[in-house]
């Protein structure tokens, strides 16, 4: 399944302790770098009394945004290796804040950025990874019987996540949405006209991005 990007599943955090230090992980998918800014300052002002918030932030399709700031910590141990690990990880649209209670014990220079890197790792993890998957979208009407063979065909297993039945709603026809990869539109369309018997129609809506699974997307 092509996709344009890999992004956060979700809002996440997660937490573990190094060396008597606290760190809390807490991640949010965004789409600009507004929101990532917004999402910096509602965690700040819930940890406002720790040692650190460290923020780092990549987006844009191409990973076009990179910005990371260490808070304190000495240079190029917190926030720049975060942002490397989400561009290793092919990730954009990502916004990580790695909050640290400091346990009085130093961690030295290569205990922080694993404690950092490890920290993020934890919180998108908890997240999961998604991908944005174009999809091309029709309204449909058909005749009931036609929606009937439509719902209980064994359609081929190439078909799981590339097609979308969605929204039916049951008058004198059935109406429902129709989504489809683009890669798949061509197969889709030619196995419900062949289902209908030719009784179906496709009307072009607005393209759209859905997240799936990037284990389905692979």
């Amino acid at each position: 399944m092509d996709y344009r990007y890999l992004t956060l599943g979700k809002r996440a955090r997660a937490e573990q302790i190094m060396e008597r230090s606290k760190f809390i992980a807490t991640v949010c998918p965004v789409e600009t770098r507004e929101e990532a800014e917004a999402f910096f300052s509602e965690i700040r002002a819930e940890f406002k009394d720790a040692t650190h918030n460290v923020p780092a932030m990549v987006i844009g399709d191409k990973m076009q945004v990179q910005w990371a700031s260490d808070d304190g910590e000495p240079q190029g141990t917190s926030g720049a290796p975060i942002v490397q690990l989400i561009v290793n990880k092919g990730i954009t649209n990502a916004a990580v804040m790695i909050t640290r209670y400091f346990g009085g014990i130093k961690l030295g220079t290569g205990g922080l950025v694993r404690a950092y890197t490890s920290s993020a790792e934890l919180g998108i993890e908890e997240a999961g990874i998604v991908a944005a998957v174009p999809f091309k979208v029709f309204d449909v009407a058909v005749d009931y019987g036609i929606y009937n063979k439509i719902i209980t065909y064994r359609f081929p297993d190439s078909f799981k996540g590339n097609m979308i039945i969605a929204d039916a709603e049951f008058g004198e026809k059935v109406s429902f949405v129709l989504s489809v990869t683009e890669e798949m539109e061509e197969d889709v369309k030619g196995i419900l006209t062949e289902i209908s018997g030719g009784n179906i129609a496709f009307l072009e809506g607005e393209n759209t991005i859905k997240f799936v699974p990037h284990e389905t997307a692979k």
